[in-house]
């Protein structure tokens, strides 16, 4: 029996366990996995660690799980460890979604470049961006994109799509913020051309629009297309919460069917985007490369800024989108309760994406819906982000942490 047949009659009200028609798609409920970065790829494939973490996801009860930072293109790897959505990743992803959709959840898969943050190690040439400007946080020197590289990453958006509806995902989610290739056209801080693809803010929206036209025709009408958007870049002379209200509103003239609000940029203010401080010691631990361990310890705490955290760190600047738009918005950002949760939904977004109390417990949903829990016991530690570039995102407690790693933490 198709899933959006054994599901209950939507609910009027935006309850948690209530389903939710997304697009072309239903969901049991409306929780979301985000697509925070598992780091459980090998080749850029998909791996047992990766399928088994997701099927946990999904027998926890979530509404639907999203595969993390998948690269549309070569030229998009930042990682070794991270997917390459190309015809090679079908089979091991096919076996993902097939055991996602067995314990009733949909599965979703996030389609991004990184532009300047792609390693050249990794794709052998230097990093495509908007402008070639030195990245720090790269390190790297990126090339300034022509038209034909521009129309080889378009293309490379649908292609993309195609994949992911052939590895059976029922969504994708592009990957418009957070300062990789889409936002760092989006943004003044990156994008200095002067051509049709700078300037102006009709100019820098000009290379998302053409992204998203293409992932539309790509995605037909079986697949929902949800985008993660910027509400601020986070830092004076990047993209403030005026301008990205209307990069939203295009993506809702794009017929885009969901939006997911976030909000930061990784090469200037990357703990805007998780908020919290980033474990450095942990950080420089699991780096191979000496001199970056060295660069790291000294000047980690400079580069990488401390935000403070707390609940739905994201909700004031949401509120702004909710009230400029009138299409679904998927609220992320601080959720670590049915309290919070409940919250956000009864200001009337229609789903909530939760990274954090997942990886602390995947079965967090069914802990909510049982009432075995109220609040994650995920006290924002942010190990697993530290571990997540060069291993895989595991929580502090998990067996296979030392003792060491814990006491460099909390000692």
């Amino acid at each position: 029996m198709p899933l959006e047949d054994s599901l209950p009659k939507q609910s009027e009200k935006n309850t948690l366990f209530s389903s939710f028609k997304l697009g072309p798609i239903h969901l049991r409920n409306r929780s979301i996995r985000a697509a925070a970065f598992e780091g459980m790829s090998n080749h850029h494939l998909a791996t047992d660690a990766l399928i088994n973490y997701h099927r946990s996801v999904a027998a926890g009860g979530i509404g639907m799980t999203t595969v993390a930072y998948a690269a549309s293109d070569k030229t998009g790897l930042s990682f070794p460890h991270q997917l390459w959505l190309n015809e090679a990743a079908i089979p091991g992803l096919k076996t993902l979604t097939d055991t996602v959709h067995k314990e009733g959840a949909a599965a979703s898969i996030q389609i991004g470049h990184c532009g300047n943050m792609a390693k050249p190690a990794i794709i052998g040439a230097r990093p495509f961006a908007p402008s070639a400007r030195f990245n720090l946080y790269g390190p790297t020197f990126p090339k300034a994109m022509n038209e034909a590289d521009i129309q080889q990453i378009v293309k490379s958006f649908g292609d993309a799509v195609r994949n992911a509806q052939l590895a059976g995902f029922d969504a994708v989610e592009i990957h418009a913020g957070h300062g990789y290739l889409i936002s760092q056209f989006l943004s003044p801080y990156t994008n200095h051309r002067k051509d049709q693809y700078g300037g102006s803010f009709e100019n820098r929206t000009r290379f998302m629009k053409m992204v998203i036209a293409e992932v539309r025709k790509a995605a037909g009408d079986k697949t929902a297309v949800l985008v993660k958007i910027n509400m601020r870049d986070g830092f004076k002379g990047g993209l403030d919460i005026e301008e990205c209200i209307e990069v939203a509103k295009i993506l809702e003239q794009q017929g885009v069917d969901a939006l997911v609000l976030s909000g930061g940029f990784v090469s200037k203010a990357p703990m805007y985007v998780l908020r919290g401080a980033m474990p450095i010691k942990v950080l420089a631990h699991y780096m191979d490369n000496p001199l970056m361990k060295f660069f790291i310890r000294l000047l980690g705490k400079w580069m990488i800024k401390e935000e403070p955290f707390k609940e739905t760190y994201f909700l004031e600047d949401a509120l702004h989108f909710r009230a400029a738009l009138k299409m679904p918005l998927v609220y992320v950002g601080g959720l670590l309760s049915r309290e919070k949760i409940d919250e956000v939904l009864n200001k009337d977004f229609e789903l909530v994406a939760i990274a954090r109390a997942l990886i602390k417990d995947p079965d967090f949903i069914n802990k909510l819906l049982h009432k075995e829990l109220a609040h994650s016991s995920c006290d924002t530690c942010n190990y697993c982000i530290a571990r997540m570039y060069t291993v895989d995102a595991v929580c502090i407690q998990n067996e296979k942490v030392s003792s060491e790693i814990k006491e460099m933490l909390y000692g």
